[in-house]
């Protein structure tokens, strides 16, 4: 369990410093002040001035932030600075690199997922299913026992038609609704034998036609280092895709459903996912950071007040219409976006604990 909280809190702080070095980074390159990089959140307990910039340790180790010079107070136009003072500040630099400054953080979280993916595609290699496909397990008086089918055999075809994956032996099987099918079948001796199956039209939910638990082979697939970081950039833009998509389906559950759908987690959820993977090993914990650095990316860059892609939208309305949006405005929008970001986490931390009380796992089952 202490292993678990420690992995897990390693992990959420490298995201958030990683994240936040891309805006201190950038800042620093375009001459924009920065006044603070902290590692954890405050209460301070150690700092350390280094320029115009202090370096600070503070008491929560969860993530860091990073404080610019007139990003907040200066910005809302409360305090008046000097020419000198305000040129080096965030909210009088042109729009374009005040994007850069904020777009900064987005993506040094999606670079970490595709060097993370291309390590996995290029040196380690990635586990892939193969073409064959495997019975693991038989069900009492189904009709693969009567027919004589046993664990460990490779479905070669069905019908005259190659079996490739498991996919295609399930969609053909239901084609053929008691109709007898003819197999032919590898042994774990390597014999080809033909054998005779009927599936049921009628069958529990957990079994299938035939009645038999299928799986297929796996391959360690890797591609030369000059093709990885393609490979991995593609696959991070899948991956993208996908946690867009899944978002969508979040918001649609919970406005119209007024429940939040099984396989989203919270802080909790996430924590109990660490402890899974690091069950499984180092490796699996590093695609689990891939994973989780990526919906860092994607859940920051949308236009959602308070978050990275809503301070973004407002400064580009700025350069489209050529005027700054209503600092008033602005800071009451980003007030209200952190207001409902707490009460989503709050609803979602509150089903985590529901689900871990009754013992059930993060992600459904297939």
């Amino acid at each position: 369990m202490l292993i678990t909280v420690l992995v897990f809190l390693l992990i959420l702080t490298t995201l958030v410093l990683i994240h936040e070095a891309g805006h201190f980074f950038v800042a620093k390159k375009l001459g924009i002040k920065v006044e603070e990089f902290g590692f954890g959140l405050p209460p301070r307990v150690f700092g350390i001035k280094r320029g115009e910039t202090t370096y600070s340790i503070n008491f929560l180790p969860i993530g860091g932030f990073v404080k610019l010079y007139g990003e907040d107070e200066a910005g809302t136009g409360n305090v008046k600075l000097s020419i000198e003072a305000a040129q080096r500040a965030f909210f009088s630099r042109p729009v374009w690199q005040r994007a850069l400054v904020v777009l900064a953080g987005v993506v040094m979280n999606f670079v970490l997922s595709v060097l993370i993916l291309t390590y996995f595609f290029g040196i380690s290699g990635v586990q892939t299913p193969g073409d064959k496909v495997f019975i693991t397990e038989i069900v009492k008086d189904s009709p693969a026992l009567r027919s004589g089918l046993k664990t460990g055999d490779q479905i070669v075809s069905i019908n005259g038609e190659k079996i490739t994956s498991s996919s295609q032996l399930v969609s053909t099987t239901k084609q053929h609704l008691g109709e007898k099918l003819r197999l032919i079948i590898l042994q774990k001796n390597k014999i080809e034998k033909n054998i005779e199956v009927t599936p049921r039209k009628t069958y529990p939910s957990s079994q299938g036609p035939i009645g038999v638990g299928i799986s297929s082979d796996i391959i360690i697939k890797k591609y030369p280092l000059y093709q990885a970081p393609f490979v991995g950039l593609m696959q991070a833009l899948s991956y993208s895709w996908l946690i867009l998509s899944g978002l969508g389906g979040v918001v649609y559950q919970l406005l119209v459903h007024a429940q939040v759908p099984k396989g989203v987690a919270g802080p909790l959820g996430i924590a109990q996912l660490t402890g899974q993977f690091v069950a499984i090993g180092p490796l699996a914990v590093l695609s689990f950071v891939s994973l989780l650095s990526l919906n860092l990316a994607i859940l920051n860059i949308l236009p959602i007040p308070a978050l990275d892609g809503g301070r973004l939208f407002f400064i580009l309305i700025e350069g489209v219409t050529g005027r700054k949006v209503s600092t008033k405005f602005e800071s009451y929008a980003h007030a209200i976006g952190m207001a409902l970001l707490l009460a989503l986490i709050a609803v979602i931390t509150l089903s985590d604990i529901i689900r871990f009380i009754s013992g059930q796992p993060v992600l459904p089952k297939q």
